[in-house]
């Protein structure tokens, strides 16, 4: 006789075990080889802001506690490659760099391989969406401990048209209830490996998107959708490489600011600084502020040490002082420039040739003096741009044409100079009140130029960070005069101002 196993009335009904991963998986999918960017290496191993896009990607997963692992999934014949990434760059959290498959299916069947039995949270990531954020992350793992299945998307600004094979449009969908996807994709580990379980016994199996490999061989099981962003783009056409280098400029604006004169000083007591232009305005400001936090500082200019920026032995003179006096030298700060007004066609000979050598050899003869002082630090090189460095104006023609190159010299040493540690960055300045920009335009209403102290503070900032390749604009905070009662914040992105109203730094 079979026991009757129906339970009776008053039986309690099972409730489900509750989820208890034994850890928080970070899979990043780094397997594509760049051919719609017409690269000859995987678009991950591309520079943006400094550093390679796989490297951006995997510190967002390294500085984010919640992830416990991050496992890394490379294009063939490149492991290589991404292992030294992750060495240079100390990601400890990094366990695995392993080859991927052929396709997106046959790497996360891989990852699944890599991370072992364990019930656990599993995050899968392209690695070309290097702007994600910890707080998407976050919402992720948060979310796995009511829901199998995670994905991230936004809403379409667009709207969406389905076409037929001619081209015609069969439906269109109402826009309020689409999203675009993202990733993270997030998953507890048994969901998404049974989805691919089942899956292998389908021969029309093929799918790019492990949430709907989910929707489609386990629909009963909710998937849960959190608010992705609209910064984390993937990079995948030309257009997208300046689109993400653009957003990281936005990001790098807001560099970090310490809370009280202690933290300053802790940071920047027993280093040296040597600032070229450092007689007024800006270089005199960033000079005196850095004092006051306990920095030894050494300025250099035309007009008090007799220092000319674009003559090699006075630079590196200067040099050579700071270091004999300190023993080190941890940043150069470049200010100086001059801004001559006038067509291009009736300027005098004499004054193109002060103009490009003051504004753009000098900078150039620095950098090239100040590396080898800089190595020994794991320095930093700042420079000073203009936001006529976007767009030339009528009359400050070679002025422009130096402070975007200013800008292109950055970004490249930034690059050059990132397998020695040393950082190259930018600052850009909304109209400040200095004393050249005096002589070039008048007295100006207070109440429309930046304090050259704001200024010198958001440098400061920048020097202490450990930002490397950006263009970091430093502009007044609504309301404020020349000069703020709180040293005016980084900006938050490229500021056109109006026509003729260049920086004079």
């Amino acid at each position: 006789m079979t026991q009757d196993q129906t339970p009776g009335p008053d039986a309690e009904a099972e409730t489900p075990t509750p989820w208890r991963p034994s850890r928080t998986v970070a899979v990043v999918l780094a397997g594509g080889t760049g051919t719609r960017l017409g690269l000859g290496i995987p678009k991950q191993l591309l520079k943006i802001a400094g550093k390679p896009i796989i490297e951006h990607t995997l510190a967002v997963f390294e500085a984010a506690p919640e992830i416990d692992e991050i496992i890394v999934l490379m294009a063939t014949g490149h492991v290589e490659d991404a292992q030294q990434i992750v060495e240079k760059a100390g990601l400890r959290k990094v366990t695995k760099v392993i080859e991927g498959g052929d396709t997106r299916n046959a790497t996360t069947r891989i990852a699944l391989d890599a991370v072992g039995p364990e019930d656990c949270n599993i995050l899968f990531h392209d690695a070309v969406r290097p702007l994600l954020s910890g707080r998407i992350v976050r919402e992720c793992v948060n979310a796995l401990w009511s829901y199998d299945a995670v994905d991230v998307a936004i809403p379409s600004a667009d709207t969406i048209i389905q076409v037929d094979d001619n081209d015609c449009i069969t439906d269109i969908p109402v826009r309020s209830r689409l999203r675009r996807g993202q990733t993270p994709q997030a998953f507890r580990s048994p969901t998404i490996r049974a989805a691919y379980q089942i899956a292998e016994d389908d021969p029309d199996f093929a799918a790019t998107d492990d949430c709907g490999v989910v929707l489609r061989y386990l629909p009963g099981t909710p998937i849960k959708v959190i608010d992705g962003s609209d910064e984390n783009i993937k990079v995948t056409h030309p257009v997208d490489v300046h689109l993400a280098d653009k957003l990281f400029q936005l990001a790098a604006a807001q560099a970090p600011r310490l809370t009280d004169h202690r933290s300053y000083s802790e940071e920047l007591t027993g280093r040296t600084i040597v600032v070229f232009g450092g007689s007024y305005g800006i270089g005199h400001e960033l000079a005196e502020l850095a004092r006051r936090y306990g920095a030894q500082v050494f300025p250099f200019s035309r007009s008090s040490t007799g220092t000319h920026v674009e003559r090699a032995e006075d630079v590196e003179a200067a040099l050579t002082t700071a270091f004999e006096a300190t023993g080190r030298i941890d940043h150069v700060v470049v200010t100086a420039g001059i801004l001559e007004k006038g067509a291009l066609a009736e300027m005098d000979e004499e004054t193109m040739d002060r103009v490009l050598q003051v504004n753009f050899v000098g900078p150039v003869t620095i950098a090239r003096q100040a590396l080898p002082y800089l190595q020994q630090t794991k320095g930093q090189l700042l420079l000073y741009t203009s936001s006529s460095y976007t767009r030339g104006r009528a009359r400050y023609a070679l002025y422009s044409a130096t402070k975007a190159a200013l800008v292109n010299l950055t970004q490249a040493l930034a690059d050059e100079w990132a397998d020695v540690g040393v950082r190259v960055n930018c600052i850009n300045p909304e109209r400040t009140a200095t004393p050249m920009r005096t002589r070039a335009f008048g007295e100006e209403p207070e109440h429309t130029l930046l304090a050259a102290e704001a200024v010198a503070q958001s440098s400061l900032d920048v020097l202490i960070s450990d930002l490397t390749g950006q263009v970091i604009d430093v502009r007044r905070a609504p309301g404020d005069g020349p000069t703020p009662s709180v040293p005016a914040q980084s900006g938050s992105g490229r500021v056109e101002t109006p026509a003729g109203a260049t920086s004079a730094n």
